[in-house]
């Protein structure tokens, strides 16, 4: 891979896995926009894992704080707020890892096509922009209940069709139930660090099976920009969100979804 291919699609992944705009639709779509050749499974480890890295550091304190809290709550039975959130994070993944197991061969061969990425991108895009200006965004991270999870791990399986955005439908989800957009915003990153880590090593599994050749500088700058990209994405965002609010990516989704129907449908 060359220098711009590298860049181009890790600061895509990167920037699109924490925003509501889907980054698995925009890394299909890009290489098959420009005419580039698939960037290989590695690659997608490497900016996986970068993305990873990113929203592991920027919440490096609360999830110190969850750690602790969910070993003492396991092995001395102390429960506290953080470790109710940690058992919330896992039982909010649980939907999700699941289904894609059960799904993951089908939408991988049936739901990949620009025309699916168009619809969802658009149908999603405005139950977003319909939950954030319904939502009555009053309740924060703290108050989540189980039910508020299991609704919210739920809406999460809609990510495994390309083009839902996770971060988006789990932001939905939340804002449906009432939450603040950056409470909402903040227990969907939390969400995406064991869901990124699984599909990491689901790759990681598929990638060491195949035996490929590693093209080990592509695979260090593919972490670095998409790692870089993705820290900048979630401080700028969380900074953001509740001044710009949903509106200006249920525009950039419609836009999206309209031009997609434009190339690929007429």
């Amino acid at each position: 891979m060359d220098l711009g291919h590298i860049l181009g699609l890790g600061v895509l992944q990167g920037l699109t896995e924490f925003l509501p705009i889907s980054s698995s639709a925009h890394l299909i779509l890009l290489p098959l926009l420009l005419g580039w050749e698939d960037q290989g499974l590695a690659f997608d480890v490497a900016v996986h894992v970068g993305t990873l890295i990113a929203v592991v550091v920027y919440f490096r304190l609360d999830l110190k704080r969850l750690i602790n809290g969910w070993l003492n709550s396991v092995l001395w039975q102390e429960h506290t707020q953080d470790s109710r959130l940690a058992w919330f994070v896992v039982l909010g993944t649980v939907p999700v890892g699941i289904a894609g197991l059960m799904l993951g061969g089908f939408i991988e061969l049936y739901l990949r096509s620009p025309i699916v990425i168009a619809t969802t991108t658009i149908v999603f895009g405005l139950l977003l922009w319909w939950a954030d200006s319904q939502g009555s965004r009053v309740r924060e991270q703290e108050q989540l209940t189980v039910k508020d999870v299991v609704i919210i791990g739920f809406y999460q399986v809609l990510a495994l069709v390309p083009g839902t955005s996770r971060s988006g439908i789990t932001m939905t989800a939340g804002l449906l139930l009432g939450l603040t957009r950056e409470a909402a915003a903040r227990f969907s990153f939390l969400l995406s660090i064991p869901l990124i880590f699984l599909a990491g090593c689901l790759k990681t599994a598929e990638l060491v099976a195949s035996a490929l050749a590693v093209d080990w500088f592509s695979i260090i700058l593919g972490v670095v920009f998409s790692a870089l990209s993705a820290f900048l994405c979630i401080t700028i965002f969380l900074k953001l969100l509740e001044k710009v609010g949903m509106l200006p990516f249920v525009l950039y989704r419609l836009i999206l979804g309209v031009f997609l129907f434009y190339l690929f449908a007429f």
